[in-house]
Protein backbone atom coordinates (compact mmCIF):
# COMPACT_ATOMS: atom_id res chain seq x y z
CA UNK A 1 0.00 0.00 0.00
CA UNK A 2 2.84 2.39 0.92
CA UNK A 3 4.56 1.81 -2.43
CA UNK A 4 1.32 2.40 -4.30
CA UNK A 5 0.92 5.83 -2.66
CA UNK A 6 4.50 6.76 -3.51
CA UNK A 7 4.02 5.61 -7.10
CA UNK A 8 0.92 7.76 -7.56
CA UNK A 9 2.66 10.73 -5.95
CA UNK A 10 5.60 10.41 -8.36
CA UNK A 11 3.28 10.04 -11.32
CA UNK A 12 1.53 13.22 -10.25
CA UNK A 13 4.82 15.07 -10.63
CA UNK A 14 5.29 13.97 -14.24
CA UNK A 15 4.48 16.72 -16.78
CA UNK A 16 1.15 16.28 -18.49
CA UNK A 17 0.14 13.33 -16.25
CA UNK A 18 -2.69 14.82 -14.17
CA UNK A 19 -3.16 18.33 -15.54
CA UNK A 20 -6.76 19.56 -15.72
CA UNK A 21 -8.09 22.62 -17.48
CA UNK A 22 -11.37 24.02 -16.15
CA UNK A 23 -13.54 25.59 -18.84
CA UNK A 24 -16.34 28.05 -18.10
CA UNK A 25 -18.63 29.98 -20.45
CA UNK A 26 -19.98 33.50 -20.04
CA UNK A 27 -22.47 34.40 -22.76
CA UNK A 28 -24.47 37.48 -21.84
CA UNK A 29 -24.31 40.57 -19.68
CA UNK A 30 -21.94 40.96 -16.75
CA UNK A 31 -23.96 40.97 -13.54
CA UNK A 32 -23.65 39.74 -9.94
CA UNK A 33 -24.42 36.17 -11.06
CA UNK A 34 -21.58 36.31 -13.58
CA UNK A 35 -19.20 37.65 -10.92
CA UNK A 36 -20.16 34.84 -8.54
CA UNK A 37 -19.74 32.25 -11.31
CA UNK A 38 -16.25 33.38 -12.36
CA UNK A 39 -15.16 33.67 -8.73
CA UNK A 40 -16.39 30.13 -8.09
CA UNK A 41 -14.57 28.92 -11.22
CA UNK A 42 -11.25 30.44 -10.15
CA UNK A 43 -11.57 29.21 -6.56
CA UNK A 44 -12.30 25.70 -7.80
CA UNK A 45 -9.24 25.86 -10.06
CA UNK A 46 -7.09 26.86 -7.09
CA UNK A 47 -8.46 24.06 -4.90
CA UNK A 48 -7.90 21.43 -7.60
CA UNK A 49 -4.48 22.87 -8.55
CA UNK A 50 -5.73 23.05 -12.13
CA UNK A 51 -3.30 23.73 -14.94
CA UNK A 52 -5.44 26.65 -16.08
CA UNK A 53 -8.93 28.11 -16.01
CA UNK A 54 -10.34 29.12 -19.39
CA UNK A 55 -13.27 31.57 -19.50
CA UNK A 56 -14.93 31.64 -22.92
CA UNK A 57 -16.39 35.14 -23.11
CA UNK A 58 -19.06 36.77 -25.24
CA UNK A 59 -20.60 39.87 -23.67
CA UNK A 60 -21.96 43.28 -24.69
CA UNK A 61 -21.01 44.68 -21.26
CA UNK A 62 -22.61 44.93 -17.87
CA UNK A 63 -22.52 46.45 -14.41
CA UNK A 64 -19.36 48.18 -13.23
CA UNK A 65 -19.45 46.81 -9.67
CA UNK A 66 -19.75 43.22 -10.90
CA UNK A 67 -16.88 43.89 -13.32
CA UNK A 68 -14.67 45.17 -10.49
CA UNK A 69 -15.38 42.01 -8.50
CA UNK A 70 -14.35 39.83 -11.46
CA UNK A 71 -11.19 41.86 -12.13
CA UNK A 72 -10.13 41.64 -8.48
CA UNK A 73 -10.61 37.86 -8.62
CA UNK A 74 -8.52 37.54 -11.79
CA UNK A 75 -5.69 39.79 -10.58
CA UNK A 76 -5.41 37.84 -7.31
CA UNK A 77 -5.88 34.37 -8.83
CA UNK A 78 -3.34 31.72 -7.80
CA UNK A 79 -4.14 29.67 -10.90
CA UNK A 80 -3.53 30.78 -14.53
CA UNK A 81 -6.67 32.33 -15.98
CA UNK A 82 -7.23 32.56 -19.74
CA UNK A 83 -10.00 34.73 -21.16
CA UNK A 84 -10.94 33.52 -24.64
CA UNK A 85 -13.29 35.78 -26.66
CA UNK A 86 -15.15 33.21 -28.74
CA UNK A 87 -16.77 31.85 -30.84
CA UNK A 88 -16.48 33.75 -34.11
CA UNK A 89 -18.86 36.70 -34.04
CA UNK A 90 -18.49 37.14 -30.29
CA UNK A 91 -17.35 40.36 -28.63
CA UNK A 92 -15.83 41.63 -25.43
CA UNK A 93 -17.62 44.95 -25.19
CA UNK A 94 -17.61 47.48 -22.38
CA UNK A 95 -17.16 45.44 -19.18
CA UNK A 96 -15.69 42.61 -21.27
CA UNK A 97 -12.67 44.82 -22.04
CA UNK A 98 -11.68 45.06 -18.36
CA UNK A 99 -12.15 41.31 -17.84
CA UNK A 100 -10.07 40.42 -20.90
CA UNK A 101 -7.27 42.80 -19.92
CA UNK A 102 -7.19 41.31 -16.40
CA UNK A 103 -6.55 37.73 -17.54
CA UNK A 104 -3.08 36.19 -17.35
CA UNK A 105 -3.47 35.32 -21.04
CA UNK A 106 -5.97 36.99 -23.37
CA UNK A 107 -7.00 35.25 -26.58
CA UNK A 108 -9.57 35.86 -29.29
CA UNK A 109 -11.13 33.78 -32.03
CA UNK A 110 -11.15 35.00 -35.65
CA UNK A 111 -14.07 37.30 -36.42
CA UNK A 112 -14.38 38.73 -32.93
CA UNK A 113 -13.88 42.24 -31.56
CA UNK A 114 -13.04 44.02 -28.32
CA UNK A 115 -13.53 47.60 -27.13
CA UNK A 116 -16.08 50.38 -26.59
CA UNK A 117 -15.58 50.52 -22.82
CA UNK A 118 -16.93 54.02 -22.18
CA UNK A 119 -18.69 53.78 -18.81
CA UNK A 120 -22.41 54.20 -18.31
CA UNK A 121 -23.57 55.12 -14.80
CA UNK A 122 -26.18 53.12 -13.00
CA UNK A 123 -28.53 56.02 -13.34
CA UNK A 124 -27.92 56.42 -17.05
CA UNK A 125 -26.80 59.64 -18.66
CA UNK A 126 -28.16 62.18 -16.23
CA UNK A 127 -26.71 65.15 -18.07
CA UNK A 128 -24.35 66.04 -15.21
CA UNK A 129 -21.06 66.62 -17.05
CA UNK A 130 -19.03 66.76 -13.83
CA UNK A 131 -20.34 63.38 -12.66
CA UNK A 132 -19.83 61.92 -16.14
CA UNK A 133 -16.22 63.14 -16.16
CA UNK A 134 -15.62 61.60 -12.74
CA UNK A 135 -17.01 58.29 -13.90
CA UNK A 136 -14.95 58.33 -17.09
CA UNK A 137 -11.73 59.28 -15.28
CA UNK A 138 -12.26 56.53 -12.73
CA UNK A 139 -12.88 53.90 -15.43
CA UNK A 140 -9.86 55.09 -17.44
CA UNK A 141 -7.60 54.81 -14.39
CA UNK A 142 -9.05 51.35 -13.73
CA UNK A 143 -8.25 50.24 -17.30
CA UNK A 144 -4.71 51.68 -17.14
CA UNK A 145 -4.02 49.90 -13.85
CA UNK A 146 -5.13 46.55 -15.26
CA UNK A 147 -3.08 47.02 -18.46
CA UNK A 148 0.04 47.93 -16.48
CA UNK A 149 -0.43 44.93 -14.20
CA UNK A 150 -0.62 42.54 -17.19
CA UNK A 151 1.93 44.37 -19.39
CA UNK A 152 -0.62 45.25 -22.05
CA UNK A 153 -1.09 48.39 -24.17
CA UNK A 154 -1.94 51.09 -21.62
CA UNK A 155 -2.79 53.73 -24.22
CA UNK A 156 -5.23 51.44 -26.02
CA UNK A 157 -6.91 50.59 -22.70
CA UNK A 158 -7.42 54.28 -21.93
CA UNK A 159 -8.68 55.03 -25.44
CA UNK A 160 -11.18 52.19 -25.18
CA UNK A 161 -12.67 54.02 -22.20
CA UNK A 162 -12.35 57.66 -23.25
CA UNK A 163 -12.88 57.33 -27.02
CA UNK A 164 -14.86 54.07 -27.10
CA UNK A 165 -12.50 52.58 -29.68
CA UNK A 166 -12.99 48.97 -30.73
CA UNK A 167 -10.57 46.57 -32.43
CA UNK A 168 -10.76 43.30 -34.32
CA UNK A 169 -8.78 40.33 -33.10
CA UNK A 170 -5.88 41.08 -35.50
CA UNK A 171 -5.79 44.76 -34.56
CA UNK A 172 -5.88 43.82 -30.88
CA UNK A 173 -2.97 41.40 -31.34
CA UNK A 174 -0.87 44.03 -33.15
CA UNK A 175 -1.67 46.58 -30.42
CA UNK A 176 -0.58 44.15 -27.66
CA UNK A 177 -4.06 44.06 -26.18
CA UNK A 178 -4.26 40.26 -26.43
CA UNK A 179 -1.64 37.54 -26.52
CA UNK A 180 -2.81 35.22 -29.29
CA UNK A 181 -5.52 34.30 -31.80
CA UNK A 182 -6.95 30.79 -31.75
CA UNK A 183 -9.81 29.58 -33.98
CA UNK A 184 -10.86 26.73 -31.65
CA UNK A 185 -10.50 25.65 -28.05
CA UNK A 186 -8.20 22.80 -29.16
CA UNK A 187 -5.87 25.18 -30.95
CA UNK A 188 -5.97 27.51 -27.93
CA UNK A 189 -4.83 24.79 -25.52
CA UNK A 190 -2.01 23.75 -27.87
CA UNK A 191 -0.93 27.38 -28.29
CA UNK A 192 -0.89 27.88 -24.52
CA UNK A 193 1.38 24.88 -23.95
CA UNK A 194 4.83 26.02 -22.83
CA UNK A 195 3.86 29.63 -22.08
CA UNK A 196 4.87 31.05 -18.73
CA UNK A 197 2.58 33.17 -16.57
CA UNK A 198 3.34 35.11 -13.39
CA UNK A 199 1.24 34.12 -10.40
CA UNK A 200 1.22 35.96 -7.04
CA UNK A 201 3.84 33.64 -5.52
CA UNK A 202 5.58 32.00 -8.47
CA UNK A 203 6.03 31.69 -12.21
CA UNK A 204 4.20 28.81 -13.84
CA UNK A 205 4.80 27.13 -17.20
CA UNK A 206 1.58 25.83 -18.73
CA UNK A 207 1.18 22.21 -19.80
CA UNK A 208 -2.20 22.27 -21.53
CA UNK A 209 -1.71 20.33 -24.76
CA UNK A 210 -2.58 16.98 -23.20
CA UNK A 211 -4.51 18.25 -20.20
CA UNK A 212 -7.89 16.87 -19.25
CA UNK A 213 -10.74 19.26 -19.90
CA UNK A 214 -13.54 19.79 -17.38
CA UNK A 215 -16.57 21.86 -18.28
CA UNK A 216 -17.89 23.81 -15.28
CA UNK A 217 -21.38 25.26 -15.93
CA UNK A 218 -23.27 27.65 -13.69
CA UNK A 219 -25.04 26.03 -10.77
CA UNK A 220 -28.79 26.44 -10.26
CA UNK A 221 -28.37 29.44 -7.95
CA UNK A 222 -26.18 31.32 -10.42
CA UNK A 223 -28.56 30.55 -13.28
CA UNK A 224 -31.45 31.89 -11.18
CA UNK A 225 -29.51 35.07 -10.34
CA UNK A 226 -28.59 35.52 -14.01
CA UNK A 227 -32.25 35.13 -14.97
CA UNK A 228 -33.35 37.67 -12.37
CA UNK A 229 -30.71 40.12 -13.61
CA UNK A 230 -32.53 40.37 -16.93
CA UNK A 231 -34.54 43.65 -16.86
CA UNK A 232 -37.33 42.06 -18.90
CA UNK A 233 -37.72 39.26 -16.36
CA UNK A 234 -37.64 41.78 -13.50
CA UNK A 235 -40.40 43.82 -15.18
CA UNK A 236 -42.54 40.74 -15.83
CA UNK A 237 -42.19 39.67 -12.19
CA UNK A 238 -43.19 43.17 -11.07
CA UNK A 239 -46.32 43.10 -13.22
CA UNK A 240 -47.21 39.57 -12.09
CA UNK A 241 -46.88 40.70 -8.49
CA UNK A 242 -49.14 43.71 -9.05
CA UNK A 243 -51.82 41.74 -10.90
CA UNK A 244 -51.69 38.88 -8.41
CA UNK A 245 -52.35 41.20 -5.46
CA UNK A 246 -55.03 43.16 -7.34
CA UNK A 247 -56.82 39.96 -8.32
CA UNK A 248 -56.71 38.84 -4.69
CA UNK A 249 -58.25 42.16 -3.63
CA UNK A 250 -60.93 41.94 -6.33
CA UNK A 251 -61.69 38.35 -5.26
CA UNK A 252 -60.89 38.00 -1.53
CA UNK A 253 -60.16 34.44 -0.51
CA UNK A 254 -58.77 33.28 -3.87
CA UNK A 255 -55.39 32.79 -2.06
CA UNK A 256 -53.38 31.49 -5.04
CA UNK A 257 -53.18 34.85 -6.90
CA UNK A 258 -52.18 36.57 -3.68
CA UNK A 259 -49.41 34.07 -2.93
CA UNK A 260 -48.05 34.20 -6.49
CA UNK A 261 -48.24 37.99 -6.44
CA UNK A 262 -46.35 38.28 -3.16
CA UNK A 263 -43.57 35.91 -4.30
CA UNK A 264 -43.29 37.71 -7.64
CA UNK A 265 -42.99 41.10 -5.94
CA UNK A 266 -40.22 39.85 -3.65
CA UNK A 267 -38.26 38.43 -6.60
CA UNK A 268 -38.86 41.63 -8.57
CA UNK A 269 -37.54 43.73 -5.68
CA UNK A 270 -34.38 41.60 -5.58
CA UNK A 271 -33.92 41.87 -9.34
CA UNK A 272 -34.54 45.61 -9.51
CA UNK A 273 -31.92 46.40 -6.86
CA UNK A 274 -29.31 45.03 -9.31
CA UNK A 275 -30.51 47.27 -12.17
CA UNK A 276 -30.28 51.01 -12.91
CA UNK A 277 -33.73 51.99 -11.66
CA UNK A 278 -35.34 55.36 -12.36
CA UNK A 279 -37.31 56.06 -9.19
CA UNK A 280 -39.70 58.36 -11.04
CA UNK A 281 -40.76 55.40 -13.18
CA UNK A 282 -41.12 53.21 -10.10
CA UNK A 283 -43.22 55.94 -8.43
CA UNK A 284 -45.52 56.13 -11.46
CA UNK A 285 -46.11 52.38 -11.30
CA UNK A 286 -46.88 52.73 -7.58
CA UNK A 287 -49.37 55.52 -8.41
CA UNK A 288 -50.98 53.21 -10.99
CA UNK A 289 -51.47 50.55 -8.30
CA UNK A 290 -53.05 53.09 -5.95
CA UNK A 291 -55.43 54.30 -8.66
CA UNK A 292 -56.46 50.74 -9.48
CA UNK A 293 -57.17 50.09 -5.80
CA UNK A 294 -59.17 53.31 -5.47
CA UNK A 295 -61.33 52.17 -8.37
CA UNK A 296 -62.62 49.45 -6.02
CA UNK A 297 -63.96 52.01 -3.56
CA UNK A 298 -64.61 55.20 -5.53
CA UNK A 299 -67.27 55.51 -8.21
CA UNK A 300 -65.24 57.26 -10.92
CA UNK A 301 -66.89 55.67 -13.97
CA UNK A 302 -63.49 54.43 -15.18
CA UNK A 303 -61.54 57.68 -14.88
CA UNK A 304 -59.28 56.28 -12.16
CA UNK A 305 -58.64 53.17 -14.24
CA UNK A 306 -57.70 55.23 -17.30
CA UNK A 307 -55.37 57.38 -15.19
CA UNK A 308 -53.84 54.22 -13.73
CA UNK A 309 -53.20 52.76 -17.19
CA UNK A 310 -51.53 56.02 -18.29
CA UNK A 311 -49.31 55.97 -15.20
CA UNK A 312 -48.46 52.33 -15.82
CA UNK A 313 -47.40 53.01 -19.42
CA UNK A 314 -45.22 55.99 -18.48
CA UNK A 315 -43.73 54.16 -15.51
CA UNK A 316 -42.87 51.11 -17.63
CA UNK A 317 -41.06 53.22 -20.20
CA UNK A 318 -39.13 55.16 -17.54
CA UNK A 319 -38.44 52.27 -15.13
CA UNK A 320 -34.96 51.33 -16.41
CA UNK A 321 -32.85 54.44 -16.96
CA UNK A 322 -29.88 53.51 -19.11
CA UNK A 323 -28.77 54.19 -22.69
CA UNK A 324 -27.22 50.71 -22.80
CA UNK A 325 -29.52 48.41 -24.76
CA UNK A 326 -28.77 45.31 -22.69
CA UNK A 327 -30.12 46.90 -19.49
CA UNK A 328 -33.32 48.32 -20.97
CA UNK A 329 -36.79 46.79 -20.98
CA UNK A 330 -37.71 45.65 -24.46
CA UNK A 331 -40.73 47.19 -26.15
CA UNK A 332 -41.73 43.63 -27.09
CA UNK A 333 -42.31 43.10 -23.35
CA UNK A 334 -43.77 46.52 -22.48
CA UNK A 335 -46.39 46.60 -25.26
CA UNK A 336 -48.02 43.21 -24.55
CA UNK A 337 -48.04 44.05 -20.83
CA UNK A 338 -49.75 47.39 -21.42
CA UNK A 339 -52.23 45.85 -23.88
CA UNK A 340 -53.04 43.11 -21.36
CA UNK A 341 -53.49 45.77 -18.67
CA UNK A 342 -55.83 47.81 -20.86
CA UNK A 343 -57.80 44.68 -21.71
CA UNK A 344 -58.00 43.49 -18.10
CA UNK A 345 -59.05 46.78 -16.55
CA UNK A 346 -61.21 47.64 -19.58
CA UNK A 347 -63.10 44.40 -18.96
CA UNK A 348 -63.54 45.33 -15.29
CA UNK A 349 -64.67 48.84 -16.29
CA UNK A 350 -67.18 47.40 -18.79
CA UNK A 351 -68.63 45.08 -16.17
CA UNK A 352 -68.95 48.00 -13.79
CA UNK A 353 -70.80 50.11 -16.37
CA UNK A 354 -73.12 47.21 -17.17
CA UNK A 355 -73.92 46.88 -13.51
CA UNK A 356 -74.67 50.60 -13.28
CA UNK A 357 -76.96 50.58 -16.36
CA UNK A 358 -78.72 47.27 -15.67
CA UNK A 359 -82.32 47.53 -14.43
CA UNK A 360 -82.60 46.55 -10.74
CA UNK A 361 -83.75 42.96 -10.26
CA UNK A 362 -84.55 43.04 -6.54
CA UNK A 363 -86.00 45.41 -3.94
CA UNK A 364 -88.63 48.04 -4.58
CA UNK A 365 -86.91 49.36 -7.69
CA UNK A 366 -86.91 45.88 -9.14
CA UNK A 367 -90.73 45.84 -9.20
CA UNK A 368 -90.96 48.78 -11.61
CA UNK A 369 -91.71 47.48 -15.09
CA UNK A 370 -93.05 44.12 -13.88
CA UNK A 371 -96.50 42.98 -15.01
CA UNK A 372 -99.33 41.46 -12.95
CA UNK A 373 -103.07 40.79 -12.96
CA UNK A 374 -105.77 42.77 -11.12
CA UNK A 375 -107.44 40.69 -8.40
CA UNK A 376 -109.69 43.35 -6.81
CA UNK A 377 -111.12 46.14 -8.99
CA UNK A 378 -109.19 49.39 -8.85
CA UNK A 379 -111.51 52.42 -8.80
CA UNK A 380 -109.67 55.69 -8.19
CA UNK A 381 -109.21 57.09 -5.65
CA UNK A 382 -109.84 53.69 -4.06
CA UNK A 383 -107.10 51.15 -4.33
CA UNK A 384 -107.36 47.51 -5.29
CA UNK A 385 -105.15 44.47 -5.26
CA UNK A 386 -103.02 42.85 -7.95
CA UNK A 387 -101.17 39.56 -8.13
CA UNK A 388 -97.50 40.17 -8.93
CA UNK A 389 -94.69 37.61 -8.88
CA UNK A 390 -96.83 35.23 -6.79
CA UNK A 391 -97.68 37.92 -4.21
CA UNK A 392 -100.68 40.17 -3.57
CA UNK A 393 -99.98 43.92 -3.57
CA UNK A 394 -102.16 46.99 -3.00
CA UNK A 395 -102.24 49.09 -6.12
CA UNK A 396 -103.61 52.42 -7.37
CA UNK A 397 -104.17 53.79 -10.85
CA UNK A 398 -105.33 56.96 -12.62
CA UNK A 399 -108.18 55.13 -14.39
CA UNK A 400 -110.55 52.37 -13.28
CA UNK A 401 -109.20 48.88 -13.97
CA UNK A 402 -111.37 45.79 -13.91
CA UNK A 403 -110.52 42.40 -12.43
CA UNK A 404 -108.42 40.20 -14.70
CA UNK A 405 -106.77 43.08 -16.52
CA UNK A 406 -103.03 42.82 -16.96
CA UNK A 407 -101.22 45.84 -15.60
CA UNK A 408 -97.66 47.15 -15.53
CA UNK A 409 -96.04 48.68 -12.43
CA UNK A 410 -94.95 52.28 -13.08
CA UNK A 411 -94.04 53.33 -9.53
CA UNK A 412 -94.12 52.53 -5.86
CA UNK A 413 -94.98 54.35 -2.63
CA UNK A 414 -94.14 52.21 0.37
CA UNK A 415 -96.21 49.03 0.05
CA UNK A 416 -98.57 50.50 -2.56
CA UNK A 417 -97.82 50.10 -6.27
CA UNK A 418 -98.80 52.51 -9.03
CA UNK A 419 -99.98 50.65 -12.11
CA UNK A 420 -101.42 51.22 -15.57
CA UNK A 421 -103.39 48.80 -17.75
CA UNK A 422 -101.60 47.01 -20.58
CA UNK A 423 -104.84 46.54 -22.55
CA UNK A 424 -108.36 47.99 -22.18
CA UNK A 425 -110.44 45.98 -19.68
CA UNK A 426 -113.24 45.32 -22.16
CA UNK A 427 -110.92 43.56 -24.57
CA UNK A 428 -109.39 41.23 -22.00
CA UNK A 429 -110.36 37.69 -23.13
CA UNK A 430 -110.40 36.12 -19.66
CA UNK A 431 -111.93 38.93 -17.61
CA UNK A 432 -115.44 37.43 -17.26
CA UNK A 433 -114.02 33.97 -16.56
CA UNK A 434 -111.72 35.31 -13.88
CA UNK A 435 -114.62 37.23 -12.22
CA UNK A 436 -116.86 34.15 -12.19
CA UNK A 437 -114.11 32.08 -10.53
CA UNK A 438 -113.83 34.65 -7.78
Amino acid sequence: MRYTVVLFALCGLLPGWSQTVLIGTVDGTINPATAEYITMLVRRGEEQAAEAVVVQLNTPGGLLEATRTIVQTLLQARVPVVVYVAPSGARAGSAGVFITLAAHIAAMAPGTNIGAAHPVGLGGDSGDSVMADKLTNDAAAFARAIAQQRNRNVQWAEDAVRRSISSTEREALRARVIDLIAPTLDSLLHALDGRTVVLPQKRHTLRTAAATREEVPMNWRQRLLALLSDPNIAYILLMLGIYGLLFELYNPGAIVPGVIGAISLILAAYALQMLPINYAGLALIAVAIILFLLELKVTSYGLLTLAGIASLVLGSVMLIDSPAEFVRISWSVILPTVVASVGFFGWILGKGLQAQLRRPRSGGEGLVGQTGVVVDRIAPPERGRIRLLGELWWATATVPIEVGTRVRVVGRSGFVLHVEPLIPPDSHPHASEYMSNQ
